[in-house]
């Protein structure tokens, strides 16, 4: 087969389908990226030719914050498409394109590849109520922000329309889309590498190591729940220590004014009331010393808006942490309370730290132990979720495998 996979951040998502393509004989495959994003190491995938496109400053300076998602879409979508249309000048004539949802990347490799099957991976639909928007009364929303929703779809819906197959990785991302949307999409998960994130023999568990780790440290992800139940934490483990990883930017809470972090704000809210010398801040780590992180940990939390959940959750549930989390939807798809691991109200710090209390009082090895079976037996990456995505896109692409020698045939080809 000929695939294109376009991610302005390749690989993305599409780290281990490509690297998979990419290894096996007789497939081209082709990555396209944005230029700028494109020099760092886990870009360069064996068998994947890697190309970029550049994005140049929106004409006519920034839009309007209520339409910029729109303008900036089509902006990109129409260099994405330019880019593309480099590649089929020279003689590429892809069976399957890969694209994600967001950005605009989508928007217009229908009308450059109209033979391609065009797969989407969709990985979030913004939705009024029921999801993210109004979910923390620390943060209402405004009612242009409400408005400005469908316009954030806009483009979602736009890419929908020109493509033929959709990818959601659970079955509640897959629910936030319309429902006509719905039976187009399929539920694959990308996959967990259990082999690597797995649990180590004989850890010494006589210190007490609560574990927090996001990408970045903000609401969206709980960090100032978690920061209110530190001094209940510390109060009710004074041996604890807590280690918290994450960076100081902003993925996807409201943006706070230049200077200014969710971490500087909720040390000087809780200044006096917690102990400093307990507590480890360190930045974003190394995967490798991540995995350890979450090896020697004896309670891990891990807090969620009803959002996009984090792979960390997965990662420490196949690593055997101990999971305290928030009862949130996308959550509770993962996690089953008393069996696989704990759960807490998002917004109450004295049931989070309850729940760190009792995770460090009992004998929950068995909790530890299923949050790893989850994970090896519905979401581990070799032996679950990619040989799901293979047989997908090879039934989406009309291909077939001859059983005795493993080669690809289209169906029906004379």
């Amino acid at each position: 087969m000929k695939l294109l996979f376009v991610h302005q951040n390749f690989p993305g998502q599409y780290c281990h389908l490509a690297a998979h393509y990419g290894a096996q004989p007789g497939h081209e495959v082709v990555a396209l990226g944005e230029a700028k994003n494109l020099n760092r190491p886990q870009a360069r995938i064996p068998g994947v030719k890697v190309c970029g496109y550049t994005l140049p400053a929106l004409p006519g300076g920034k839009a309007d914050s209520f339409d910029r998602s729109v303008h900036n879409a089509i902006h990109r979508g129409k260099h994405v498409a330019a880019a593309a249309s480099r590649l089929r000048q020279a003689g590429l004539r892809p069976d399957v394109v890969f694209a994600h949802i967001g950005w605009g990347e989508a928007l217009f490799l229908k009308d450059v590849f109209p033979e391609a099957r065009v797969v989407l991976y969709c990985e979030f639909f913004y939705r009024s109520h029921g999801a993210d928007f109004g979910f923390d009364p620390e943060f209402p929303p405004t009612a242009e922000k409400l408005l400005r929703l469908r316009v954030m779809n806009a483009p979602l819906l736009m890419s929908l329309g020109a493509s033929d197959a959709g990818v959601a990785p659970t079955r509640w991302q897959q629910r936030q889309f319309p429902p006509p949307y719905r039976p187009g999409l399929a539920v694959l998960h990308d996959g967990i590498d259990t082999d690597r994130a797995c649990p180590e023999n004989n850890v010494d568990r006589k210190e007490e190591v609560v574990t927090y780790i996001s990408r970045n440290l903000e609401p969206y992800r709980g960090f100032h729940s978690f920061m209110r139940a530190i001094p209940e934490i510390q109060r009710r483990r004074p041996k604890a220590r807590i280690v918290i990883v994450g960076g100081d930017e902003v993925s996807y809470s409201p943006r706070l004014p230049p200077g200014q972090t969710y971490k500087a704000r909720m040390l000087k809210a809780l200044e006096g009331k917690i102990d400093l010398s307990r507590i480890d801040f360190h930045g974003r780590m190394p995967y490798d010393d991540y995995l350890r992180l979450l090896r020697a940990s004896s309670v891990h939390v891990y807090l969620t808006y009803p959002f996009v959940a984090s792979w960390s959750l997965l990662e420490a549930m196949s690593s055997g942490a101990l999971i305290v989390a928030s009862r949130t939807p996308p959550v509770q798809e993962f996690v089953v309370d008393g069996e696989n691991g704990l759960l807490a109200d998002f917004f109450s710090p004295e049931g989070i730290a309850e729940r760190v209390d009792y995770a460090l009082s009992n004998d929950l090895g068995e909790l530890r132990k299923n949050a790893r079976r989850t994970v090896v037996g519905r979401y581990d990456l070799k032996s679950v979720c990619l040989p799901a995505q293979v047989r997908f896109i090879e039934k989406l692409a009309g291909v077939e495998r001859v059983a005795h020698d493993d080669r690809l045939v289209a169906v029906g080809a004379g």
